[in-house]
């Protein structure tokens, strides 16, 4: 069975290729879930947050985004002495934020999933890559999305950041020619 190449050997990553990378999503809970995932990844790899999701879902009330909205420092603090999550003051402190202007964006439009899907028209963008080096880390998709999240306030949410999640949450189709998950 060909995948595409950064899935490796790793069952973890293979699983998440397989069953989760590239499926549209337009579950909110999950839609932030991933936002915040991707954010948490700045600077480390995928697959240290992969191995890292169940402790996050425990950590952060299984992404609730209107209890961790309320949460205080002393929350906080604990958080920053779990070793279980990513123990980045500001990447901590970013989900409570991010977390109060999803709900934000909640009231606004409805849904989270209507605002986000916008910035691919609402469907799928599917690309028809040969071979992994040719995906782009950014496009200008990614770019706006960037843009319109850090004018409402969001942290972590640069453009290849924006573009990972994209791709993690089915808004992009990176699989590769060959991968047998190509749609």
């Amino acid at each position: 069975m060909k995948r595409c190449v950064w899935a490796g050997d790793d069952p973890l990553y293979q699983k998440y290729h397989d069953e989760e990378w590239g499926v549209p999503s337009y579950n909110d809970r999950h839609l932030f879930e991933m936002l915040i995932l991707e954010g948490a990844q700045a600077g480390l790899s995928w697959i240290t947050i992969l191995k890292k999701r169940e402790n996050y879902r425990k950590a952060f009330d299984n992404f609730e985004a209107k209890k961790i909205a309320r949460y205080s420092d002393r929350k906080i603090e604990a958080l920053l002495q779990n070793p279980g999550i990513v123990r980045n003051r500001l990447k901590v402190n970013a989900t409570v934020t991010n977390a109060k202007l999803f709900l934000e964006i909640q009231k606004e439009q409805g849904q989270f999933s209507d605002y986000i899907w916008r910035f691919v028209g609402g469907e799928p963008m599917v690309n028809k890559w040969k071979k992994h080096e040719d995906i782009p880390v950014t496009t200008k998709e990614s770019d706006a999305m960037s843009k319109d999240l850090k004018k409402r306030g969001f942290k972590f949410v640069g453009s290849t950041i924006c573009y990972a999640y994209m791709q993690a949450v089915g808004m992009v189709d990176d699989h590769v020619m060959d991968c047998f998950r190509r749609t």
